[in-house]
């Protein structure tokens, strides 16, 4: 797809340049020429005033405006676009000084036009992510924020590398910012500091993009979204996960040629691409007795210093007496950003003179000795310990418990797991309070609610001096266990992924809890719980594969006392949802959800009943079971009107309909899916069974629209299902209203379509690895194949696809690949494999139940008949007439005007043509007015040539 030439783009030449404006491009004969973005800027300003002296502050207006920058940035980036366009070399002169003064552009330019090329359209991008707020004002950093900007422009991968506090994360903030220009806003920042675990990084990075993940390598998944996207991503805090951190950028670096990386961590990453920047400390006074007031103020971490005691209350009026004292603060603390933050802020309780003795008495010691080479990790352990010593008992106490919380967390989550006998809720607020104020705490607001964190190594720091007890980690499991227990099904009915990502960053916190319920010396009898409680929101989330994993290690630990429980019955049901979509129909799957319904029995749990009797049903359908799932469906409607509500009685139709419409009985299953769609009870979706029973209905009502004459209306309907649960952004969902609405293209002759669709499927089902869902795409497109003419490569596709999903359990779809299998074999003249393809296809439906496809059966049989060597044309003309007959009877207009279509061909071949058009004429009667398919049309040209003989 291409978008159409637009108007000729402006150029501006001078020399051997030419500058694209609308591009932000240089090009010297031809080839690109290497800006930094503030460069860019600068070369706009001057070339917009040529011959014309151009102040430094009217070029710092328009290159940075609304911002104050210093002059010694400027200088920076204009040396850097002089020395890109070899100003000065072999006579060339472009840009000159003019001291005191400014700069002018002398160059001669010419203006001129290229014409706009025909591009490709560009591939639809995610909504940006918004970035944190830089500093207000960044101190000591406009050069170092200049300087990674261009080698990241350039580079394309650049990593800052640096002590824990040094400010790296502050300083990749600002780059970000200051190219969202360049990028079109699509920057999207990743903090991984509250990771502990690496194998979670992939999926927490799919997450904050907005790609639920469940898979055990969802690595495929990330890189298939990010190869043709442009943009740029923040990995902040990598060096928690580090071989983690490092193995995925490679592996976007090479595969995602447009998108840009900016690193951060306390080491280099070590891989093929990366660009280290080591970010020193801000510049300090040097040891100087004669130091003045002046002279110390030229230095960043003094100004940061000063800025921060002043924003924290104090009141310092600097002169050349406690110059020295300031000087001698920042030197201890190394330039350290944040370590001289912390010690700012003591200013306004303690004094300068009192701040700078605290600091010598707690610091002295653990640096002694280490003046030369100072170990990063160890500078920022000590101004830690240092903090800590400043704290009250009380701010201790609570600082060391709230360490149990991994990530964000809420006043509430505080109240209930911090207090005990030593800590009262009304003194827990003021300490927290306070906390905040020392930079003990960092506030966060997300949402409508303000919500905390431990800085990573402030929390690091806090369990290696005092890990957490016993108690204060039960009371933070048992928090998180009430607290899934509430928003469990509220999850399940928020309507898209970033409305639910508001909530996303307790599951650290549930994580948290988990590892340590079910590690040395936890409490696995509240993992239980909590693992039972947390499994709702995985599957909302569509974290099957992290689903799994805990549902497993809960019934593994589960003690006697807990069998035929509640949680038992979670937990059952949870795992066999999840290894029916990740691993196909396996018997472990089967007997995880016949356990868990046969608690709920024993229980008398008609609400979890009804939820499993939609589980088993999903699960029968797609092992080909199809009169089982009936017979499930069945009785789902007896458990729902014994509950009597109206959003359950929907489920239940849901469910029903489904199975009418699979056994081909279409004008019952037409109803019955009718009312699970716009019935009572229908209006909110929820993915707390692991997918939409609405929108499973609202697909089957398409398709049966389709078959029951009223094609245009099936498509509309197929085209709603399908953008309601792109919505949802809950792929489950989406995957099965796409390959529901893909047969609906196949049945009325649009390839294209359906196409587009399968691609979009399957798109979905390898981003996210959804088990047997590859093995169908593919599959349809060995349909395709065959349909196209490729008939041979069709045929292999789909038997290929067909032992893929035969071991994997997954029969949903075989009645359909054997009679697209069999149209294929018949085209490449192996009429004996299809006739045998046929007939067993007839008897596998026979014994299954989905009966909805035995009128396209007894057609191809009849097909087959006519293609024999010696044709057998009376038993061809009887299955016609008997596909014809079935199809009437069930109400399957769209079948019958198939098998109406072969048996006219084959009347009018023995000169019964009048028989012929009354058939054909009968077939087409009932269909809804300005109906069109390929069938339709293939009829209205039969009927044409049939008038005509």
């Amino acid at each position: 797809m291409t978008e159409p030439a637009g108007a000729a783009t402006p150029t501006l030449s001078f020399g051997p340049f030419t500058v694209t404006p609308h591009e932000r491009l240089v090009t010297r004969d031809g080839v690109t020429v290497p800006l930094g973005a503030k460069a860019f800027d600068a070369l706009i300003a001057l070339m917009s005033r040529p011959n014309e002296v151009v102040s430094k502050w009217d070029l710092i207006a328009q290159v940075w405006p609304g911002m104050n920058v210093d002059e010694a940035n400027l200088r920076f980036h204009v040396a850097a676009l002089r020395k890109a366009l070899g100003d000065g070399k072999d006579g060339a002169r472009y840009i000159t000084t003019l001291s005191g003064r400014g700069y002018c552009f002398v160059a001669p330019i010419s203006r001129g036009d290229i014409p706009a090329l025909r591009r490709p359209a560009p591939a639809m991008e995610l909504p940006p992510v918004k970035l944190p707020n830089r500093l207000q004002r960044m101190i000591g950093r406009d050069e170092v924020v200049a300087a990674i900007s261009d080698k990241l422009l350039t580079s394309r991968f650049v990593t800052i590398i640096g002590a824990g506090g040094v400010g790296k994360t502050a300083v990749a903030i600002a780059i970000a910012h200051d190219l969202l220009e360049t990028f079109s806003d699509a920057a999207h920042f990743v903090d991984l500091a509250a990771l502990s675990d690496p194998d979670l990084v992939i999926t927490s990075i799919l997450l904050m993009l907005g790609l639920p993940a469940q898979s055990d390598d969802p690595l495929p998944a990330l890189l298939a979204h990010l190869r043709d996207k442009r943009m740029l991503l923040i990995l902040d805090n990598c060096e928690h996960v580090i071989g983690a951190a490092a193995s995925l950028a490679v592996e976007i670096f090479h595969a995602a040629p447009h998108v840009h990386i900016l690193a951060t961590s306390r080491e280099a990453l070590r891989v093929e691409g990366e660009q280290v920047y080591r970010l020193a400390p801000l510049a300090v006074p040097p040891e100087d007795s004669r130091l003045t007031a002046a002279a110390a103020q030229s230095y960043p971490a003094l100004q940061l210093f000063l800025e921060r005691a002043s924003a924290g209350g104090a009141r310092i009026v600097l002169d050349d007496a406690n110059a020295a004292i300031v000087a001698q603060i920042c030197r201890k603390l190394d330039g350290m950003a944040l370590a001289i933050e912390l010690a700012a802020g003591r200013v306004e309780a303690y004094g300068l003179a009192q701040t700078a003795a605290l600091l010598d008495d707690r610091l002295n010691l653990l640096w002694h000795g280490q003046r030369t080479a100072p170990p990063r990790q160890k500078t920022l352990q000590a101004t830690l310990d240092w903090s800590y010593g400043l704290l009250s008992d009380v701010e201790r106490l609570v600082l060391r418990r709230l360490a149990v919380f991994a990530g964000h967390f809420t006043v509430d989550a505080a109240l209930e797991v911090v207090p005990d006998e030593h800590v009262g809720r009304g003194r827990l607020f003021d300490a927290v309070d306070s906390l905040v104020a020392k930079s003990m705490v960092a506030p966060r607001p997300i949402g409508a609610m303000m919500r905390y964190r431990l800085l990573d190594t402030t929390r690091a720091y806090l369990l290696e001096l005092e890990p957490y007890d016993a108690a204060l980690a039960a009371r933070h499991a048992l928090y998180y266990q009430g607290w899934l227990e509430r928003a469990g099904t509220t999850w399940a009915i928020v309507p898209n992924a970033d409305e639910r990502a508001v909530h996303f960053s307790a599951l650290h916190n549930v994580r948290a809890a988990l590892e340590w319920c079910f590690g040395a010396g936890g409490d696995a009898s509240i993992g239980v719980a909590l693992a039972a409680a947390a499994a709702p929101i995985f599957l909302a989330m569509s974290l099957l594969i992290e689903c799994r994993r805990w549902s497993e290690r809960a019934l593994v630990a589960i003690d006697r006392a807990s069998r035929d429980s509640g949680e038992e019955m979670h937990l059952q049901a949870a795992l066999g949802l999840t290894l029916m979509f990740t691993r196909g129909g396996s018997e472990a799957a089967r007997s995880a959800l016949s356990r868990s319904l046969a608690i709920a029995r024993a229980r008398d749990d008609e609400i979890n009943q009804l939820q499993l009797l939609g589980r088993m049903h999903i699960f029968h359908e797609r092992m080909g079971e199809f009169d089982a799932a009936l017979n499930y469906a069945q009785q789902s409607v007896s458990v729902a009107k014994s509950l009597g509500d109206a959003a359950s009685i929907a489920l239940a139709h849901s469910l029903l309909g489904v199975s009418l419409h699979l056994a081909g009985e279409h004008r019952d299953a037409l109803k019955v899916v009718e009312l699970a769609w716009n019935g009572p009870g229908t209006e909110r979706v929820s993915t707390v069974y692991g997918f939409d029973h609405r929108n499973r209905a609202g697909i089957t009502l398409a398709r049966e629209l389709w078959l029951q004459g009223s094609p245009a209306d099936a498509l509309t309907l197929a085209r709603q299902t399908v953008a309601e649960a792109a919505q949802m952004d809950h792929p489950i969902t989406l995957c099965i209203a796409l390959i529901w609405a893909v047969s609906i293209d196949l049945w009325s002759g649009d390839l294209e379509g359906a196409e587009e669709n399968i691609d979009r499927f399957i798109a979905h089902a390898q981003s996210r690895s959804m088990g047997p869902y590859l093995a169908v795409g593919r599959g349809v497109k060995g349909e395709l194949a065959i349909r196209r003419g490729d008939a041979a490569g069709g045929v292999e596709t789909i038997k290929a696809s067909l032992r893929e999903l035969h071991e994997a359990g997954y029969e949903l779809l075989t009645t359909t690949f054997n009679i697209a299998l069999a149209q294929g074999l018949l085209k490449l003249g192996q009429i004996e494999q299809s006739a045998i393809l046929v007939d067993d296809a007839i008897r596998l439906v026979e014994q299954s139940g989905d009966h909805i496809y035995m009128p396209e059966l007894l057609r191809m049989k009849g097909n087959v008949q006519l293609h024999m060597p010696e044709p057998r044309i009376d038993d061809a003309e009887a299955c016609l007439l008997q596909s014809l007959k079935l199809s009437r009877n069930k109400g399957a207009k769209g079948w019958e005007l198939r098998s109406a279509i072969d048996l006219a061909q084959l009347l009018a071949e023995r000169r019964r043509s009048r028989n012929a058009r009354l058939l054909l004429e009968s077939a087409l009667e009932g269909f809804a007015e300005g109906s069109d398919t390929a069938d339709i049309r293939s009829a209205a040209d039969l009927l044409g040539r049939l008038a005509r003989e």
